[in-house]
């Protein structure tokens, strides 16, 4: 199929940018978390994220080619093609740290609950596609949307990944409310939600609870569960307003750090770059988010509205969690920083949803 000219004049360079400079910030960020000095050969983790990112330029540019208003015709099969990744997952999955998200492929490892994320947006907007009636959705037409939610969500928990099942509710809950969602309902969820609370407290695993308690107060057990907010706090203050410098932190160097490719690689940031670094950061974050809220906006049917919320409410929620998480501000649950952590399903998965919202915006100018 020929492109249309139209759609390469106006191809969204302000995502595809922000995107490959959050990406080039991850890069640089994991070579700094895993470097032990100029004479030694580059970790092999620093050269699979520069294959991963290689990979998702790829794919993003892709996604952006690809006529989004096609996807609404394969929600449903990606949705229980994911389910089927999570299931095997579950059967035959590989575990690593006493959690079991990897599917081994031999030459990479597919994480499937990253992939959920993209196929629960692109199913919840499937569903809300049609204009809500008058006075904004019910609840009795809110039960469709709590099943698709409640498999993905119930199979990520068994992994165990709280971080993960927390992103597919906080992006459904973002989807039904933009929608429209009638103020009852809404009112009846926020109920049900704390009246839930109790009952979730009880299926969380015991060292989720310990985190949960950690997060109140760390210095209850320092060297435990309150071992990993401390030691980032630690990182992002010793940073200072301008950083130590790149390969001058000391809370990576001297392994201090837990999950520093990953998790917290916020702190590694931060302590490097300092208190300007990460504005810059979190200021790549903003344009992002706010590109595809305005894109959002803007799109030239619902679908695509949505759809564009959905990718948004992605990146917006797993930049506040683990932001949250390594400052302190929110409990630790395991959450990735998006497009910056380490690991080719998340980096992947988050530049096909970049590249969604380069096809929404670039074909409102050709319908």
């Amino acid at each position: 199929m020929a492109l249309d000219r139209r759609m390469l004049l106006h191809f969204d360079w302000t995502i595809f940018m922000v995107a490959l400079a959050l990406a080039g910030v991850g890069l640089v960020s994991v070579l700094s978390a895993t470097w032990t000095g100029a004479r030694h050969p580059l970790d092999p983790l620093v050269l699979r994220q520069l294959i991963w990112i290689g990979a998702g330029v790829a794919l993003m540019t892709a996604a952006a080619l690809f006529d989004y208003r096609a996807l609404n015709s394969y929600a449903y099969p990606f949705y229980v093609v994911t389910l089927g990744l999570l299931i095997v997952v579950a059967v035959a999955g590989q575990s690593t740290g006493g959690s079991r998200r990897w599917i081994n492929l031999g030459l990479l490892k597919l994480e499937p609950s990253e992939i959920a994320k993209l196929a629960v947006v692109l199913v919840m907007v499937h569903y809300l596609r049609e204009e809500p009636p008058r006075g904004g959705w019910r609840a009795h037409q809110m039960l469709i949307p709590a099943i698709l939610l409640a498999v993905p969500a119930i199979l990520v928990l068994k992994q165990p990944d709280l971080g993960t099942a927390l992103i597919l509710i906080m992006i459904t809950v973002t989807l039904v409310f933009v929608s429209g969602l009638n103020w009852r309902t809404m009112a009846v969820v926020v109920l049900g939600a704390v009246l839930a609370a109790p009952m979730a407290w009880h299926y969380l695993k015991p060292y989720q609870r310990e985190r949960l308690v950690s997060f109140i107060n760390p210095q209850s057990d320092p060297l435990g569960a309150g071992y990993h907010i401390i030691q980032s706090e630690i990182a992002i203050g010793a940073g200072g307003a301008w950083g130590k410098g790149m390969f001058q932190g000391t809370q990576a160097r001297l392994n201090f750090l837990p999950e520093q490719t990953t998790d917290f690689i916020f702190s590694v940031y931060a302590e490097e770059f300092g208190f300007a670094g990460s504005m810059l950061l979190l200021g790549l974050y903003l344009a992002l988010i706010a590109r595809g809220v305005w894109i959002a906006r803007h799109a030239r049917d619902r679908f695509g509205s949505l759809l564009a919320v959905g990718v948004s409410g992605i990146i917006f929620w797993q930049v506040a969690i683990n932001i949250g998480m390594a400052t302190g501000m929110v409990p630790v649950v395991g959450i990735t920083l998006p497009l910056v952590s380490y690991g080719g399903s998340s980096l992947i998965a988050m530049m096909v949803g970049a590249g969604v919202l380069i096809s929404i915006n670039m074909r409102r100018y050709l319908f």
